[in-house]
């Protein structure tokens, strides 16, 4: 295995020479009945242009003509509240590797329509991952360019809660409920999300309480939830909420799991969450990076200018994270990750 990884990097220049006058192509394809779009980034014949998306500009092709790459499909769970395009730095990397990638929108946890995000999302999303693919499945244009009997699966926060899922993971709503009920005060983001927070007065007392009378009457529903696509071939999760999972389902991982760490996230506090999946799984799953230094969004790349309050709080790198060093790397890996596995 070890010969793998010291061979991949030259494999890898080979195939990028063969994609280096092409360009990043970007189209938004229908979901199934119910859900909402797919956006997938892809090899492309066509011209890239500067493109907004909402705080952001992207050079890709829209629309642009697919061409063949490696053969491979990636699909992308985004966080909560999450967006594409704040993962385009990665997926331009996979994109150059030959990957095609897909990102569902998550219904009522994501950017345009943040009602309903937790545990009601979470029981949804692989669900909605599978469907993506079927929807890949289903296009004219790109599924002659595929093979689906080996798919990766990459998420982060929420998404990887689901990536979790989909590499065997099994967990119900009331574990939710009781993580809080154990550890309110040490993993309160984790529990409430951007509501409100702890501010060390006497109102803290009122806000945990309001928490927990709210999370006991919503999630006590102790049905495990699990969800087998035997098309996900290989999951890397970064940064994973994943304190209600049962360990013992992912002591053994249904397919190649990596996950991505970030020691200074003050939202998905590592203890209660990626440290206990790796702690179950090692040495059959695979740290693919620790950041020392980084936080909650330090894998978003790239990071939307000017976030305030409660989200630039979860998101905004931490002093001393130097970006434009880790995240080229962290990316890397993750791709050689995805190769590995889906290609050899």
């Amino acid at each position: 295995m070890q010969r793998v990884f010291f061979l991949l990097p030259a494999w890898g220049l080979a195939l990028l020479a063969g994609l280096a006058h092409g360009a990043m192509g970007l189209s938004e394809i229908p979901g199934a009945a119910g859900d909402g779009p797919v956006t997938v980034f892809y090899p492309s014949s066509s011209e890239a242009l500067p493109v907004r998306h909402g705080r952001l500009t992207l050079d890709v092709a829209e629309q642009g003509t697919p061409v063949r790459g490696n053969g491979r499909l990636i699909v992308v769970s985004h966080g909560s509240g999450g967006a594409p395009w704040v993962h385009a730095d990665l997926v331009r990397g996979l994109v150059e590797a030959g990957f095609v990638v897909a990102m569902p929108e998550h219904r009522a946890d994501n950017y345009k329509d943040v009602r309903n995000p937790g545990p009601d999302s979470w029981a949804m999303r692989p669900g909605e991952v599978s469907r993506a693919i079927d929807s890949i499945a289903r296009d004219a244009r790109l599924a002659p360019l595929l093979e689906l009997d080996k798919v990766g699966m990459y998420g982060i926060s929420a998404g990887g809660h689901t990536a979790l899922s989909l590499a065997g993971g099994r967990w119900s709503p009331a574990a939710f409920t009781r993580h809080c009920e154990a550890d309110l005060e040490g993993d309160f983001q984790a529990c409430v999300g951007l509501i409100t927070r702890l501010t060390g007065s006497w109102l803290d007392h009122i806000r945990k309480w309001g928490a927990l009378f709210v999370i006991r009457r919503r999630f006590s529903d102790a049905v495990p939830h699990e969800h087998h696509d035997p098309r996900i071939a290989a999951v890397v999760a970064g940064v994973p909420f994943s304190a209600d999972f049962d360990l013992a389902t992912l002591a053994t991982p249904r397919v190649p799991l990596g996950l991505i760490t970030a020691r200074q996230d003050r939202w998905l506090v590592p203890r209660y969450h990626s440290d206990r999946v790796l702690a179950a799984c090692l040495p059959r799953c695979q740290l693919i990076a620790d950041l020392p230094t980084g936080g909650h969004g330090s894998l978003l790349s790239p990071l939307p200018p000017g976030l305030t309050g409660l989200l630039g709080d979860m998101l905004n790198d931490p002093p001393g994270f130097d970006r434009a060093t880790a995240l080229p790397e962290v990316n890397r890996k993750t791709i050689i990750f995805f190769s590995t596995h889906l290609l050899l």
